[in-house]
């Protein structure tokens, strides 16, 4: 005789299952290995000499080449995708992002998150999650934090919808609450090594920088990336979870290809440390070029020596006019992939 047990899979949550407070302990940690480096390097033309040489951070100040700050943030957001965006429509946008502690190889990376906001859609068969997530090393330091909201479909649509929560997240992080590594000092940076002369004092706010360079998307490349990050939306792996048959490139994708392209203009904008906030405007797939342009949006001193902050708006496009970024609608264009707010650490 036959027994029927209790379904030991997990389908995933759907909108109706996130409640206000919640706190949710993501599975599988990852210890981090010189491999991570490696394969980030290769996905991406990433060049910046602090995470490509260990004598360039030693000369720097830290004991060794950190793992590149975009590859500690795909580790940490790659853990929350089976229980924050499984079954998500889309990653919609980032806000109050810091990166606290640069990651080592050898650090073994959890993430935890807590649900700080919830809207049902108007169509009733969606809603928007909020939650805020922590990255935590082997001795349960925090290394990194940032607020993500994220559509989500709802499984049971007669549930009734929540109470509308929204959080109140800061549209910049100050200046003063950027975190700069403990022993950073630029004083004896090394131009010629890092690639360009150009140094925090000869970047003025409000100047735009075409980084000219394109890359082409290709399918196999995006699927490694996100088998890499452990990152499970269908979305990004199933052909059948889009009703057009395609899968949508994980937006982190798009983020560090543009990143690695603003190499060529801002090769000294070494470390990322805060993410103000960020929108993936048009989807992007396979056999898109990807092309990225900057502005810069403001300047700060830090106590650390030679080292100066940059805010940097970075927008990835598949073409189009450089600099174009909405419409007289206030929509963004069709060719804008992503736009992004961030801070980064600079020689003076």
């Amino acid at each position: 005789m036959s027994k029927t047990s209790a379904a030991k899979t997990n389908a995933g949550r759907f909108f109706e299952d996130y409640a206000l407070g919640d706190v949710i302990t993501h599975a599988v940690p990852r210890t981090v290995s010189g491999g991570e480096r490696a394969m980030y390097h290769a996905l991406y033309p990433a060049r910046h000499a602090l995470y490509s040489s260990d004598e360039f951070a030693r000369r720097s100040g830290l004991p060794k080449s950190p793992l590149d700050d975009l590859a500690a943030f795909h580790i940490v957001f790659g853990k929350t995708v089976p229980d924050v965006s499984l079954n998500a429509v889309a990653n919609l946008g980032y806000a109050e992002g810091r990166w606290l502690l640069p990651v080592y190889e050898g650090d073994t990376l959890r993430s935890v998150s807590e649900v700080i906001g919830v809207k049902q859609n108007s169509n009733g068969k969606s809603g928007v999650v909020y939650v805020r997530t922590k990255g935590l090393n082997q001795r349960d330091e925090t290394v990194m934090e940032y607020v993500r909201w994220v559509m989500v479909r709802k499984g049971d649509l007669d549930a009734p919808a929540p109470e509308t929560v929204l959080p109140d997240l800061a549209k910049v992080i100050p200046a003063d609450q950027l975190v700069v590594p403990a022993g950073l000092d630029f004083s004896d940076y090394d131009f010629a090594l890092a690639g360009e002369a150009h140094r925090w004092g000869d970047y003025e706010v409000g100047e735009t920088i075409n980084h000219v360079d394109g890359v082409t998307i290709e399918e196999a490349e995006h699927m490694l990336a996100t088998r890499l990050w452990q990152n499970t939306a269908k979305v990004h792996f199933d052909n059948t979870a889009r009703p057009d048959g395609t899968r949508l490139i994980y937006g982190g994708h798009v983020i560090s290809m543009a990143r690695a392209l603003s190499f060529n203009g801002l090769a000294n904008a070494q470390m990322i440390v805060g993410l103000n906030g960020g929108a993936h405007a048009n989807p992007c797939l396979s056999g898109t070029t990807i092309r990225a342009w900057s502005e810069v949006l403001d300047k700060a001193d830090t106590d650390a020596p030679g080292v100066g902050a940059i805010r940097l708006r970075l927008v990835a496009t598949k073409g189009g006019d450089p600099f174009a970024l909405k419409g007289e609608d206030g929509k963004y264009l069709p060719d804008v992939l992503l736009d992004l707010d961030y801070w980064a650490l600079m020689p003076k």
